[in-house]
């Protein structure tokens, strides 16, 4: 049996493809430091099954493609979304400004 590694897709944006991001915990064999060392392989995906975000397991397989020599196994689990919070700040903050303004506006009234 060959040897199946496990990842996190990264990109899915191609057809029948994703790339796969694994990252390992490595010691330096003189300092002694840890350090994290990511690789990036891109597997075949015959059904676009896979989604970003997605724990993949992947394994070798001959050649499809220049840069394709891994297989998908199977999902292990799927991503629980992704949270976009740059846009979602600018909306609560015009939110917040129009919902100031209606305030002052209704405290300038009841002064009158």
């Amino acid at each position: 049996m060959a040897k199946t590694l496990q990842g996190i897709v990264t990109s899915d944006k191609r057809d029948k493809t994703i790339t796969v991001s694994i990252t390992s915990r490595e010691t330096h064999p003189l300092y002694r430091k840890q350090y994290s060392h990511t690789r990036k392989y891109t597997a075949d995906d015959p059904k676009n099954e896979a989604k970003m975000g997605d724990k993949v397991e992947i394994e070798p397989c001959r050649p499809i493609s220049k840069t394709k020599s891994y297989k998908l196994v199977k999902i292990v689990e799927r991503s629980h979304g992704t949270v976009q919070l740059k846009d979602n700040i600018t909306e609560v903050a015009q939110e917040e400004k129009v919902g100031a303004d209606q305030i002052a506006r209704e405290a300038e009234s009841e002064e009158e």
